[in-house]
């Protein structure tokens, strides 16, 4: 295994955000920028020092990171997983396990009162068992502290939202010293990541459980990293990066709906939850983009040498999203969910056949299928190489 040359200047990071199903278009944005990079320059190493995830973004940037010795081969076996995607990879949707969820709560509903055994309480709407399986077989964590000491790669972060506190914590593990940093209602922790933190973070509120981890105050149970996550980019800078590329699953400058709404039905469960879980994971990036292109206006008017004492420094920024709706395009692909799935769906007020608004937005969460998973990452192509130009200069290649 060789060391990795050294390292350019400025420190390039990568942010993947969370978003259920919807992770796989960022396996298609950077699958097109490993072409391009391969026809412009030949290169094959890990072209980012700091690699940043959250929620299913998380399992993204772990699986690279375990494997940024062979960026390009490991890209190609992520892509692979999401490409053949099945439901029951992630959570069991059979009748018996859909069944016994199912009854869990409905006893909580119409015997709650009754109900004193904590084993009766149900943790979550679905069991993500498999996912854990799948996370086992999948991504090697026992490689991480060989490629940090190698210089293959400078750090990983994976961010969780401790369910006692309230806080957004950073995991990361690095290859330097790096000391941990605290802001307003979010905190980091050095430590050595596994598949636990990965559970965690890509816990989706009431629809995942939540896992048990060690925090900064001690061991507490963690879910999703995108609840409450108000600066996502935050870790990639702390962490080092001068230069990010940050893929988003929603678009970033959502056009406003021209058409009228018909607001005569009271919202369905679907609808509500499809508000809900947009809100937590896809409003957080375009508010701290837009944060952070004002910090980098107003440095450009400092001079260098004023600002050269106080650490500020501009940040170099290149962000992909997608460039159409991915709650339509999970509309078209729903039929292709098992049918204890659909029943769900049905009952909370979100029927495939009949999906719209807001409630094909809960659907584009939970459709780990392939027919839909292939169309994004081939949407994540498209879009990658309509940002070519801007994507070449900002890798500075040849």
């Amino acid at each position: 295994m060789s060391v990795r040359p050294t390292q350019s200047p400025q420190r390039s990071g990568l942010i993947l955000s969370g978003g259920g199903a919807r992770a796989a278009y960022q396996v298609g944005v950077l699958l097109e920028l490993a072409a391009m990079r391969r026809v412009r320059c030949n290169q094959t190493r890990n072209p980012f020092d700091v690699i940043c995830g959250t929620s299913s973004g998380a399992i993204n940037a772990s699986a690279l990171a375990c494997g940024s010795d062979q960026f390009d081969q490991t890209l190609n076996t992520l892509a692979n997983v999401w490409e053949n995607f099945h439901v029951n990879q992630v959570y069991r949707s059979d009748v018996l396990d859909m069944v016994r969820s199912g009854a869990r709560w409905l006893s909580l509903i119409t015997l709650g009162w009754t109900i004193r055994a904590q084993n009766m309480r149900p943790k979550s709407l679905l069991d993500n068992t498999p996912l854990a399986n799948l996370l086992s077989a999948n991504i090697d964590f026992s490689r991480l502290p060989q490629l940090l000491a190698q210089g293959h790669l400078q750090a990983l972060a994976i961010t969780a939202s401790n369910y006692s506190s309230g806080e957004h914590v950073t995991f990361y593990q690095s290859g330097r010293d790096i000391p941990p940093w605290v802001r307003n209602q979010r905190m980091s922790m050095h430590c050595e990541i596994g598949h636990q933190h990965l559970l965690a973070s890509s816990g989706i509120p009431f629809l995942f459980p939540a896992a048990r981890l060690e925090g900064p105050d001690g061991v507490a149970w963690f879910g999703d990293g995108a609840m409450r996550q108000s600066a996502p980019i935050s870790p990639a800078i702390h962490l080092g990066a001068e230069k990010i590329l940050a893929i988003g699953v929603g678009r970033i400058y959502e056009p406003r709906h021209s058409a009228p709404v018909d607001a005569s039905d009271y919202p369905s469960m679907a609808s509500i939850a499809g508000v809900a879980l947009s809100s937590i994971f896809l409003d957080a990036l375009p508010v701290d983009i837009e944060r952070l292109e004002r910090v980098n206006k107003m440095l450009q008017l400092i001079p260098p040498e004023d600002r050269s004492g106080s650490g500020l420094k501009p940040i170099d920024l290149l962000v992909i999203s997608p460039s159409e709706r991915l709650d339509d395009i999970a509309l078209r692909h729903a039929a292709h969910l098992p049918a204890t799935v659909q029943k769900l769906l049905h009952i909370l007020g979100s029927s495939p056949k009949k999906g719209s608004g807001q409630s094909g937005a809960f659907i584009s969460y939970l459709l780990f299928e392939s027919t839909y998973t292939q169309e994004l990452i081939a949407l994540g192509r498209s879009d990658a190489r309509a940002k070519a130009d801007e994507i070449h200069r900002f890798f500075n290649w040849c």
